[in-house]
Protein backbone atom coordinates (compact mmCIF):
# COMPACT_ATOMS: atom_id res chain seq x y z
CA UNK A 1 0.00 0.00 0.00
CA UNK A 2 1.17 3.55 -0.54
CA UNK A 3 2.08 5.19 2.81
CA UNK A 4 2.72 8.82 2.37
CA UNK A 5 6.22 10.25 3.60
CA UNK A 6 5.60 13.54 4.99
CA UNK A 7 9.76 14.55 4.37
CA UNK A 8 9.10 13.75 0.70
CA UNK A 9 7.40 16.26 -2.11
CA UNK A 10 5.46 13.97 -4.93
CA UNK A 11 5.71 14.91 -8.66
CA UNK A 12 1.81 17.16 -9.10
CA UNK A 13 1.80 15.86 -12.85
CA UNK A 14 3.04 12.45 -14.99
CA UNK A 15 4.23 12.78 -18.30
CA UNK A 16 4.65 10.06 -21.25
CA UNK A 17 5.97 11.01 -24.36
CA UNK A 18 4.13 8.65 -27.36
CA UNK A 19 4.17 7.96 -30.95
CA UNK A 20 0.33 8.13 -32.39
CA UNK A 21 -0.09 4.56 -34.02
CA UNK A 22 -1.57 3.70 -37.90
CA UNK A 23 -4.14 1.37 -36.23
CA UNK A 24 -5.61 4.67 -33.81
CA UNK A 25 -6.03 6.46 -36.97
CA UNK A 26 -8.90 7.81 -38.90
CA UNK A 27 -8.53 7.43 -43.09
CA UNK A 28 -7.21 11.01 -42.60
CA UNK A 29 -4.67 10.03 -40.77
CA UNK A 30 -5.60 11.75 -37.60
CA UNK A 31 -5.78 9.98 -34.18
CA UNK A 32 -9.40 8.50 -33.98
CA UNK A 33 -11.72 10.51 -31.36
CA UNK A 34 -12.37 7.92 -29.09
CA UNK A 35 -8.44 6.59 -29.23
CA UNK A 36 -7.66 9.66 -27.46
CA UNK A 37 -9.28 8.29 -24.26
CA UNK A 38 -7.08 4.79 -24.35
CA UNK A 39 -3.88 7.49 -24.60
CA UNK A 40 -4.93 9.30 -21.59
CA UNK A 41 -5.67 6.51 -19.71
CA UNK A 42 -2.56 3.87 -20.83
CA UNK A 43 -0.47 6.89 -20.25
CA UNK A 44 -1.38 7.65 -16.35
CA UNK A 45 -1.47 3.79 -15.89
CA UNK A 46 1.99 3.72 -17.22
CA UNK A 47 3.01 6.78 -15.01
CA UNK A 48 1.40 6.69 -11.56
CA UNK A 49 3.49 3.39 -10.26
CA UNK A 50 6.81 4.64 -11.53
CA UNK A 51 6.31 7.90 -9.90
CA UNK A 52 4.61 7.01 -6.41
CA UNK A 53 5.14 3.82 -6.27
CA UNK A 54 1.50 1.85 -6.09
CA UNK A 55 -0.29 0.60 -8.66
CA UNK A 56 -4.39 0.73 -8.94
CA UNK A 57 -4.74 -2.62 -7.39
CA UNK A 58 -2.67 -2.13 -4.30
CA UNK A 59 -5.80 0.69 -3.60
CA UNK A 60 -8.50 -2.08 -4.56
CA UNK A 61 -7.27 -4.65 -2.29
CA UNK A 62 -7.01 -2.70 0.42
CA UNK A 63 -9.91 -0.50 0.64
CA UNK A 64 -12.20 -3.08 -1.32
CA UNK A 65 -13.11 0.33 -3.51
CA UNK A 66 -12.34 1.21 -6.72
CA UNK A 67 -12.79 4.90 -8.97
CA UNK A 68 -15.65 4.34 -11.35
CA UNK A 69 -15.97 6.55 -14.38
CA UNK A 70 -18.62 8.85 -13.97
CA UNK A 71 -18.34 11.45 -16.84
CA UNK A 72 -16.25 13.10 -19.16
CA UNK A 73 -15.49 16.48 -20.48
CA UNK A 74 -13.27 16.69 -23.50
CA UNK A 75 -11.99 19.13 -26.14
CA UNK A 76 -10.05 18.40 -29.00
CA UNK A 77 -8.21 21.23 -30.64
CA UNK A 78 -5.36 20.02 -33.01
CA UNK A 79 -5.26 16.74 -34.32
CA UNK A 80 -2.61 14.31 -33.25
CA UNK A 81 -1.42 12.87 -36.78
CA UNK A 82 -0.35 9.54 -37.37
CA UNK A 83 3.08 8.68 -36.48
CA UNK A 84 3.93 12.07 -34.47
CA UNK A 85 5.18 11.92 -31.21
CA UNK A 86 3.15 13.72 -28.93
CA UNK A 87 3.28 14.58 -24.33
CA UNK A 88 0.75 13.79 -22.50
CA UNK A 89 0.51 14.98 -19.27
CA UNK A 90 -2.26 14.03 -16.46
CA UNK A 91 -2.78 15.27 -13.02
CA UNK A 92 -5.51 15.09 -10.26
CA UNK A 93 -7.02 18.40 -10.17
CA UNK A 94 -10.04 17.86 -7.77
CA UNK A 95 -11.31 15.70 -4.89
CA UNK A 96 -13.38 15.22 -2.27
CA UNK A 97 -14.76 12.90 0.27
CA UNK A 98 -15.71 10.02 -2.95
CA UNK A 99 -14.69 12.18 -6.29
CA UNK A 100 -11.62 12.86 -7.95
CA UNK A 101 -11.10 14.83 -11.12
CA UNK A 102 -8.19 14.26 -13.17
CA UNK A 103 -6.98 16.56 -15.91
CA UNK A 104 -5.34 15.08 -19.42
CA UNK A 105 -3.63 17.20 -21.98
CA UNK A 106 -2.13 15.90 -24.86
CA UNK A 107 0.68 18.55 -26.99
CA UNK A 108 3.12 18.17 -29.70
CA UNK A 109 6.30 16.84 -28.25
CA UNK A 110 7.64 20.41 -27.59
CA UNK A 111 4.50 21.49 -25.76
CA UNK A 112 4.18 24.57 -27.71
CA UNK A 113 -0.04 23.46 -28.95
CA UNK A 114 -2.06 21.75 -26.68
CA UNK A 115 -4.12 19.30 -29.16
CA UNK A 116 -6.58 17.80 -26.29
CA UNK A 117 -7.63 18.45 -22.85
CA UNK A 118 -10.16 15.84 -21.05
CA UNK A 119 -11.19 16.00 -17.59
CA UNK A 120 -12.78 12.53 -16.20
CA UNK A 121 -14.86 12.57 -12.84
CA UNK A 122 -14.21 9.40 -11.23
CA UNK A 123 -16.39 8.13 -8.00
CA UNK A 124 -15.20 5.83 -5.53
CA UNK A 125 -17.21 2.65 -5.42
CA UNK A 126 -17.33 -0.04 -2.75
CA UNK A 127 -16.73 -3.68 -4.52
CA UNK A 128 -19.25 -5.08 -2.35
CA UNK A 129 -22.20 -2.99 -2.72
CA UNK A 130 -21.47 -0.94 -6.35
CA UNK A 131 -22.34 1.98 -4.30
CA UNK A 132 -20.59 5.43 -3.62
CA UNK A 133 -18.42 5.41 -0.31
CA UNK A 134 -15.81 7.75 1.14
CA UNK A 135 -12.34 7.92 0.48
CA UNK A 136 -10.51 6.69 3.64
CA UNK A 137 -8.40 8.35 5.18
CA UNK A 138 -4.96 6.93 3.34
CA UNK A 139 -6.36 7.75 -0.04
CA UNK A 140 -7.23 11.42 0.89
CA UNK A 141 -3.19 11.48 2.38
CA UNK A 142 -2.09 9.74 -0.88
CA UNK A 143 -4.70 12.18 -3.13
CA UNK A 144 -3.63 15.36 -1.05
CA UNK A 145 0.17 14.52 -2.04
CA UNK A 146 -0.24 14.64 -5.85
CA UNK A 147 -2.73 17.08 -6.25
CA UNK A 148 -1.94 19.04 -8.80
CA UNK A 149 -2.37 23.13 -7.40
CA UNK A 150 -3.53 26.38 -9.02
CA UNK A 151 -6.80 24.76 -10.65
CA UNK A 152 -9.91 26.18 -9.79
CA UNK A 153 -12.49 23.56 -10.73
CA UNK A 154 -15.78 23.52 -10.78
CA UNK A 155 -17.36 21.08 -13.72
CA UNK A 156 -19.24 23.86 -15.65
CA UNK A 157 -15.45 25.90 -16.06
CA UNK A 158 -14.58 23.48 -18.52
CA UNK A 159 -14.14 25.82 -21.58
CA UNK A 160 -12.37 28.34 -19.31
CA UNK A 161 -9.53 25.92 -18.19
CA UNK A 162 -8.92 24.86 -21.75
CA UNK A 163 -8.58 28.16 -22.86
CA UNK A 164 -5.87 28.89 -19.37
CA UNK A 165 -4.14 25.63 -20.59
CA UNK A 166 -3.96 26.73 -24.78
CA UNK A 167 -2.74 29.79 -23.66
CA UNK A 168 0.06 28.37 -21.13
CA UNK A 169 1.20 26.76 -23.85
CA UNK A 170 0.89 29.06 -26.36
CA UNK A 171 2.97 30.99 -23.50
CA UNK A 172 5.70 28.43 -23.95
CA UNK A 173 6.75 28.96 -27.52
Amino acid sequence: MFIIDPHKEYPKETESRVVIRFQDCDPLRHLNNAKYFDYFFNAREDQVPKLYGVEILDFIKSFEAVWVVYNHHIAYLKPANLGEWVRIMTRVVFFNENTIVVEYCMTDEYKTHLKALLWTTLKYVGMDTSRTVSHPEPVLNYLNAVKYPGVDYHPHNFDNRVNDVKNHFRGMV
